[in-house]
């Protein structure tokens, strides 16, 4: 059975160097719009092209698993909603989906992202104290049972299904 590992955690966390070494381990696809934004757009959010991004990077992970290949999908994705979303997704294309948390606390983030922001200015974004303030808020930790696959969270009330949230959050999900 493939496998389509998910990267959880905040900016500065290690998400893409997980993704890399996983991503070697297991002669996978390693999907990172983090290294799509920046060169097509110039910046990380593009007025709601980050969304239509991943969608699209979505689409083509499911079709990569269904193929027999394995993928990291490097989206951070912050809330449960999502990771329940893909989890779904990827279980309905027969695949199975693993969680891959990569906690940071603030100090170590902000040092992290200290250093990128120095080294490879054109590959990042600037990141505020605030910012990262406001993220820490918005971001949903993973449970234990969410990490080991055996969450089963229904869509949000108002949606028949995951399908229909994810073409929703990622309009260019198809």
């Amino acid at each position: 059975m493939t496998t389509l590992f998910l990267t959880v955690g905040l900016p500065g966390a290690g998400k893409t160097t997980r993704a890399r070494r996983l991503a070697e381990e297991h002669n996978a696809l390693r999907l990172t719009p983090d290294e799509w934004m920046i060169p097509l757009f110039g910046e990380p959010e593009a007025n709601g092209k980050r969304a239509v991004l991943e969608g699209r990077l979505l689409s083509l992970a499911l079709d990569a698993v269904r193929l027999g290949t394995d993928v990291i999908l490097d989206f951070g994705c912050w809330s449960r909603a999502e990771r329940s979303a893909i989890r779904w997704l990827a279980e309905s294309a027969g695949a199975s989906c693993r969680l891959v948390y990569v906690p940071v606390d603030p100090e170590t983030q902000r040092t992290r992202i200290a250093l990128r922001q120095s080294l490879t200015p054109d590959q990042t974004f600037p990141m505020s104290e605030a910012d990262l303030l406001r993220w820490r808020t918005l971001f949903e930790e993973p449970d234990a049972a969410e990490l080991d696959g055996h969450e089963r969270d229904s869509p949000p009330p108002g949606w028949p299904g995951w399908r229909a949230w994810a073409a929703n959050r990622w309009p260019s999900f198809v």
